[in-house]
């Protein structure tokens, strides 16, 4: 089963995927980069036997998260993806997902980091970037190969399509808190996380500390 941790580009998902790979995966909750790799991006080429054509990567959604589930163990999985349904296929369904962590930024914040991030020399341009309703970023194009696709469509769109459905177990994480309130914010995404994995809810102080302290971008 999956634990999505899902959000729109730039908005803190690769601090909560540290941090969740100290927490969880790292000794004493001491962060250790080489396990990052721990939490995998989807879509992503090694979820998938055959090459994926442009404008096809929704075809390959379901045989691949069928494929996690009939492991039978809970993977976190970080994605860009919109919760929509392309062509008559769902990004996700309760059968493969276990719950959802959703990273919330602040818009006016994330504009600056689109901007500098694809090298756009305006924020007019970062503003359109965030505004296309039909926005689909692909990485290995020069490969012919089109595994890594996330639908991201505009930032009110892909906010809108995994805060409004009510199929899965989520909760949201703002940027902001994780920078005023770390502490209490990382807290609750423990508590979350171990409600869901049947662990005991119990927070290892020392640890959350650790994590905390080890993947603060200061």
């Amino acid at each position: 089963m999956i634990i999505w941790l899902a959000s729109y580009p730039k908005s803190g998902n690769t601090w909560v995927r540290s941090f969740l790979t100290a927490y969880y995966f790292c000794e004493n909750g001491i962060f250790d980069i080489n396990k990052l790799s721990l939490i995998e991006d989807y879509p992503n080429k090694q979820f998938f036997k055959e090459k994926v054509k442009q404008g096809e990567i929704h075809k390959h959604w379901e045989t691949s998260q069928k494929n996690i589930r009939d492991q039978k163990k809970v993977k976190f999985l970080k994605t860009h993806n919109s919760l929509i349904t392309a062509f008559g296929n769902d990004f996700t369904k309760p059968e493969y997902t276990l719950g959802v962590i959703y990273v919330i930024r602040d818009p006016r914040n994330v504009i600056t980091s689109v901007k500098n991030h694809n090298d756009l020399d305006s924020y007019d341009k970062a503003l359109k970037f965030m505004q296309d309703e039909n926005k689909v970023l692909e990485d290995y194009p020069h490969l012919k190969n089109y595994a890594k696709t996330n639908i991201v469509n505009s930032w009110r769109i892909n906010y809108r399509s995994w805060l409004a459905n009510k199929s899965f177990r989520r909760v949201t994480i703002r940027y902001e808190d994780m920078v005023k309130n770390p502490t209490q914010t990382f807290e609750k995404l423990v508590v979350f996380v171990n409600t869901l994995m049947r662990f005991d809810n119990k927070i290892d102080q020392k640890k959350l500390n650790n994590a905390i302290d080890t993947t603060n971008f200061k």
